[in-house]
């Protein structure tokens, strides 16, 4: 996949996305790629196919969203959203989200309804519309977790959808799922995928991210219902190493349900540069003051704690998610003045998204093509356990579920006895250790509206210095605007209240 992707030529793309169907002179031409020409053999229905992935890798820094969280902050960018003071033209990403999430719907639209034209074989052919369905719902579903309500199209690029109003949340919703439904039933398994096919949509795939739009939505039965269908396929389970996980050797795990691919020189990013040395994303004290002791228990509670060797006896996902002064990190162990020195925002560094080994001494990676996980096997288990828990309380399917992630991260179970509240604070205590910098607390605080609560106020480094203060305003926060560009380009745009 990570070849594939990047292999749809450059005449084929400029067709896929400017290509009409009259002409003045109503002639064909030979030299150049046309609708007419171009939709007629399976290589063009894979290129196109490809075309579509090539839509979902354009914007590729959702991770950056964690520094508007109290996980997270970078000095030199998200100011903005993380201070409250962003506004409908002055963050560029709330048109290029936009942007790349629309260019990838027309790519897809054009597939659906323009491969049936095309003599294959037809097993290929209705994979491949399984995976345009799944790239349609995965665009849409981001377009829904930031705006809102959007214009729904679903046929082919056309001049008159530039004046498309938006539309209703609900109508949004039931289309998302509905092409997940449906590309579920025409998808493989993801272990049968073999070779540059690795990487593709899968029938997991689908499945999951259904359930993660529907708990977005607090549809609790339905999303359970849709992540206990991806645990049931067998396809997956947890990795055994949690730091492991996320290493190069180890790309492509049972684990992995659904990431971007890179390879160089085809296809690249600067991840292990943004984070190890722009420090583009630095965690805060909030986060580490957040991680359990190894006994279970909170910094606060535990006789374990020794404010002196605050990272001794702690839950070992800290030490595997974040470099900390003392412990070692690309083959070094850094006092405490020369680490806070070396990085210099907060006090600490991410290891979770770099190559970076900590018995290993190397230079600055980059560029780099570490694949990025949207989906894993851990986030099915937490979503099946929140979902499942508001649905009956914490049941022992609850508790199973909760036992594999603490197991593998090498911590007690949780507590038995607990009511349905108390289960809710532990498992969303979970998911943000668990996922930490993985872009996904961003989209949790706000779906749990607790985002007013814990990113207001200050937040701190290292050494108990302000580094940000934030508000976040209930009223207008939980959705983006639609960027002034969007809405000048097109007046029948309703923006969102606030903005």
């Amino acid at each position: 996949m990570k070849n594939l992707i990047y292999t749809a030529t450059i005449l084929f793309l400029i067709t896929f996305l400017t290509s009409c169907n009259e002409s003045f002179l109503e002639t064909t031409p030979t030299d150049t790629y046309t609708e007419v020409i171009f939709w007629n053999t399976e290589a063009d229905a894979l290129s196109a196919i490809n075309g579509c992935y090539n839509s979902f890798y354009r914007f590729d820094d959702e991770w950056r969203f964690e520094n508007a969280t109290p996980n997270a902050f970078n000095e030199a960018g998200e100011i903005n959203l993380a201070t409250g003071h962003h506004d409908a033209g002055n963050e560029r990403f709330f048109k290029d989200v936009w942007a790349a999430n629309y260019e990838g719907i027309g790519r897809t639209n054009s597939v659906l309804a323009k491969i049936d034209q095309i003599e294959m074989d037809e097993n290929l052919k209705q994979r491949i519309k399984g995976e345009a369905l799944f790239l349609r719902a995965f665009c849409y579903a981001n377009l829904l977790n930031y705006y809102g309500g959007v214009p729904l199209i679903l046929d082919p690029p056309k001049i008159e959808q530039s004046d498309f109003p938006r539309n209703g949340k609900d109508e949004v919703i039931q289309q998302i799922v509905s092409d997940f439904d449906s590309a579920s039933d025409l998808l493989p398994s993801g272990n049968s995928y073999s070779g540059s096919d690795v990487g593709r949509a899968s029938k997991g795939a689908a499945l999951g991210m259904k359930a993660r739009v529907l708990l977005y939505e607090s549809r609790w039965g339905e999303a359970a219902e849709a992540a206990k269908k991806v645990m049931d396929l067998g396809d997956y389970s947890l990795f055994p190493d949690y730091r492991g996980f996320y290493l190069p050797e180890n790309q492509n795990n049972d684990e992995v349900i659904f990431d971007r691919q890179y390879m160089i020189p085809e296809s690249d990013h600067s991840m292990d540069r943004q984070v190890e040395h722009q420090l583009n994303m630095n965690p805060i004290q909030n986060l580490i003051d957040d991680y359990l002791m190894i006994d279970g228990m909170s910094i606060e509670d535990s006789p374990l704690y020794d404010p002196d060797n605050p990272y001794d006896n702690r839950d070992p996902r800290l030490i595997n998610t974040i470099a900390v002064p003392g412990k070692m990190f690309r083959g070094e162990i850094l006092d405490a003045e020369v680490f806070r020195a070396k990085y210099w925002s907060t006090g600490y560094t991410f290891k979770k998204l770099t190559q970076y080994k900590d018995d290993v001494i190397e230079n600055d990676i980059y560029p780099s093509d570490l694949n990025f996980i949207i989906l894993r096997y851990a986030d099915i288990l937490l979503m099946y356990a929140e979902a499942q828990n508001e649905v009956s309380g914490p049941d022992v399917s609850v508790y199973d579920a909760m036992h594999k992630i603490r197991f593998r991260a090498g911590m007690p179970d949780v507590t038995s006895g607990l009511t349905k509240e108390e289960m809710r604070e532990v498992i969303r205590h979970e998911r943000r250790i668990e996922l930490a910098g993985e872009a996904l607390y961003y989209n949790d605080i706000r779906r749990w509206r607790t985002a007013e609560v814990v990113n207001n106020g200050n937040f701190y480094d290292i050494d108990g210095d302000v580094v940000q203060s934030r508000t976040f305003n209930p009223a207008r926060d939980y959705l983006w605007p639609i960027h002034i560009d969007i809405i000048q380009e097109n007046p029948a745009l309703e923006q969102n209240p606030g903005y």
